[in-house]
């Protein structure tokens, strides 16, 4: 039997060691996958190659931050593409298989799979290359039980871009304490147009959601919470907020918000000014930020500030 033919070996890589097989299929992430697991977002088991001998026929793996038991995202898929790699028909397949097997090995029996996220260009849909092999990735997972969630724009500031200066209807001072902040991430929950927002408060209550967002992620940035920033009118009532931060990758604009009764006034351009003009103080080479596509306002507010929308994410998940 050739090697050709022989059936693929589905395993977790070994570790390290097995790093530069894992990378052999290209994709944007892989830059940061020596970190990730000196860091302990990744691990060796959640990282899945399909090998025919010693040819890397395709991949997948699963992120987390550090501490956590279970993964959070599968944000990685890839299959051969070329045209010596796996035939077109059977790639969804391949994938499937691939991520069926580890998820059974990954996760308790039961587990909702974590969501899936992919990385992809503006004009994924228009590119004859990336388009089919975007498509591809969602299939397998389709046939898994997944379904498309959401479609973000990934945002970028970059130096040299003006900043507005500040026009002075707004005050902005830092965060009193964590139940401040908690109370305004509540607040802005009423008639939220982000998706993970709005499916968070079919499964718990506005508060809970805020918590659980503070908790595990806003907390957990190493970056300084005096970057953080309550906008408030003149006589001092609070109408919103920013969250500066350095999320282990980029500096980004974790969280931008206007409460509800003040929206439409634009209020959020003075807001984002001042979140960019926190980070770009600290002398950065860029400043990341994400917003639904859906979220017209949101979008057109980045895109008045001069951030470039230089990627997409899908977003996909199991019910």
């Amino acid at each position: 039997m050739t090697v050709e033919q022989q059936d693929p070996i589905t395993r977790p890589i070994t570790g390290r060691d097995e790093l530069a097989l894992f990378s052999l299929l290209p994709y944007v992430l892989n830059t940061e996958l020596s970190d990730d697991l000196a860091a302990g977002r990744r691990r060796p088991e959640w990282m899945w190659v399909a090998l025919r001998g010693d040819r890397l026929l395709a991949r997948a793996a699963w992120w987390s931050r550090p501490g956590d038991r279970l993964p959070r995202y599968l944000d990685i898929l890839d299959v051969d593409d070329g045209v010596d790699g796996v035939p077109a028909a059977e790639r969804p397949e391949f994938a499937a298989r691939l991520v069926r097997t580890a998820l059974s090995d990954i996760l308790p029996a039961g587990t909702r799979p974590p969501e899936y996220t992919r990385f992809v260009p503006p004009d994924w849909r228009e590119d004859t290359l990336v388009g089919p092999a975007v498509r591809t990735r969602m299939t397998a997972l389709e046939g898994l039980g997944a379904r498309l969630f959401v479609e973000r724009l990934r945002l970028e500031w970059r130096p040299g871009t003006p900043i507005p200066e500040p026009r002075g209807r707004l005050t902005f001072r830092p965060v009193h304490d964590t139940e401040e902040l908690v109370a305004l991430m509540t607040g802005v929950l009423e008639g939220t147009l982000d998706a993970h927002g709005r499916d968070e408060l079919i499964r718990m209550t506005a508060r809970e959601a805020a918590v659980a967002q503070y908790d595990e992620e806003l907390d957990r940035y190493a970056s300084p919470k005096e970057w953080w920033r309550v906008a408030t009118l003149p006589d001092g009532e609070p109408l919103g907020f920013v969250i500066p931060a350095h999320n282990g990758y980029n500096p980004v604009i974790a969280y931008i918000a206007v409460l509800p009764a003040h929206r439409g006034k634009g209020y959020v351009d003075d807001i984002l000014a001042e979140g960019t003009r926190v980070l770009a103080a600290q002398d950065v080479p860029r400043i990341r930020a994400a917003t639904d596509l859906g979220n017209i306002p949101m979008a057109n507010a980045f895109r008045r500030a001069g951030y470039v929308n230089f990627e997409r994410e899908i977003n996909m998940t199991w019910r």
